[in-house]
């Protein structure tokens, strides 16, 4: 299989405390940047502080090797860990109560299957998962029920080395799965590294195995062999493939251009306001700039029939959206890397969110592209029209504002009727 080689996208960031930490047998380079946060959306799992900044850190290593993909996690540092919680606690960080919701997700899914890819090995992903769902009452997903499986990127059980990075990701795609549809099977494809070769073929994998909804929550830069990656990897008609936009704030990511996914940008999600939703939601941007939702025009893939927007002649960037903002982050379980309950966001928490909304929704037609369906069902969708990732040209793909819009796409979820055909 030829190389599909590129750059990493060069991320703009606020003053950071760059330091190396020891992280799974492997040394990764750490990020710690504050943010400011809004004002406190629920106070009993205190995910936002008021008037002050959040401090987060990338969970993957920020690669830096042509042909590698970075995770697009930020979990936060200035909260505490804890390893176990009472029964009756609410962990920090919004949980499937507060997603089900926010955004009217209907109970279902029973029998369809969510595929999450990743890179390297989480060596306690099924007991993590298993913590998770008792914490929140959600039903057992074992892989002795058959709901829960964990494969190789070749279908095996030859799992790669583990990485306390990509653990971490992985426990955040398990959780957001299990928080909008208990009742999806998930499979879990975990690639031998974190190349684009090797995370599609573990994309190649999960649609092999039967899956209609797969999530990526990685990227890199876009480069001019993008095309041959689509076709090796994205084109799946009748497969739901959701990709992470990026944390980079403005600013386009592979594989989130590619013309075959549903793109997924980020928003600040707050309790109170947005009239008798109870929810309000803005772009998922920083004031001090560079950290954000990733959104844009592409330079390279071409822009698919169904996007009409006017300034971008190429494929423009996102499609849909949901909460990644981590001032307003999620409650995520994981052992292996942070041992216990923390606080989690980034676009790699919005992409599993929306691939489980799809499986709500039902599986897609079998000649379909599913990221078509939510412009044929705009009016089904949450319209942001505030915020921004920060500045560019053509306003749009930075900007939120009625219709569409870069960070946001066309909007989050109102239930599941913007996510069938």
């Amino acid at each position: 299989m030829s190389s599909h080689r590129r750059s990493t996208l060069i991320r703009r960031s606020a003053p950071a405390l760059l330091s190396a930490v020891l992280a799974g047998g492997g040394l990764m380079a750490v990020q710690t940047t504050a943010f400011a946060a809004p004002a406190p959306t629920h106070a009993t799992a205190g995910a936002a502080k008021s008037a002050s900044a959040v401090h987060v850190r990338h969970l993957c290593s920020q690669h830096t090797k042509p042909g590698y993909m970075a995770c697009n996690a930020l979990v936060r540092t200035d909260l505490k860990t804890f390893k176990s919680l009472n029964p009756k606690a609410a962990p920090q960080g919004y949980g499937p109560d507060e997603l089900k919701s926010a955004y009217n997700l209907p109970d279902g899914g029973k029998g369809q299957t969510v595929a999450i890819v990743d890179a390297n090995d989480d060596p306690n992903a099924e007991q993590d998962l298993a913590t998770y769902r008792k914490q929140y009452g959600l039903p057992e997903c074992t892989s002795a029920s058959g709901c829960f499986s964990k494969i190789d990127q070749n279908g095996g059980t030859n799992y790669p080395a583990p990485d306390a990075g990509w653990a971490g990701e992985i426990s955040l795609d398990l959780d957001m799965v299990s928080a909008a549809c208990p009742q999806c099977n998930i499979m879990l494809v975990e690639a031998k590294s974190a190349s684009m070769d090797d995370l599609g073929a573990a994309v190649n994998q999960a649609v092999e195995k039967g899956a209609k909804f797969v999530s990526n929550s990685y990227g890199g830069g876009e480069d001019s062999s993008d095309q041959q990656a689509d076709d090796q990897y994205f084109k799946h008609p009748g497969v739901a493939i959701t990709v992470s936009s990026g944390d980079g704030g403005y600013g386009v990511e592979y594989p989130a251009s590619s013309p075959y996914v549903t793109a997924v940008g980020g928003t600040s999600l707050s309790q109170g306001g947005g009239g008798s939703r109870g929810w309000s939601e803005k772009v998922w941007g920083s004031s001090a700039g560079g950290e954000g939702a990733g959104s844009g025009c592409s330079q390279y893939s071409a822009k698919p029939s169904w996007q009409k927007d006017s300034g971008c002649a190429k494929r423009a960037v996102a499609d849909v959206s949901a909460v990644a903002d981590p001032a307003t982050g999620l409650a995520t379980y994981d052992s292996y890397q942070a041992g216990g309950w923390q606080v989690v966001g980034g676009t790699s928490a919005s992409s599993p969110i929306i691939a489980a909304v799809y499986a709500l929704a039902g599986a897609p037609g079998s000649a379909d592209t599913p990221a078509s369906y939510p412009y044929a069902h705009t009016s089904a969708l949450n319209d942001v029209t505030s915020g921004s990732n920060g500045s560019c040209s053509t306003s749009y793909l930075c900007t939120a504002g009625q219709g569409y819009d870069g960070p946001t796409g066309l909007g989050t979820p109102n239930g599941t009727a913007a996510f069938t055909k």
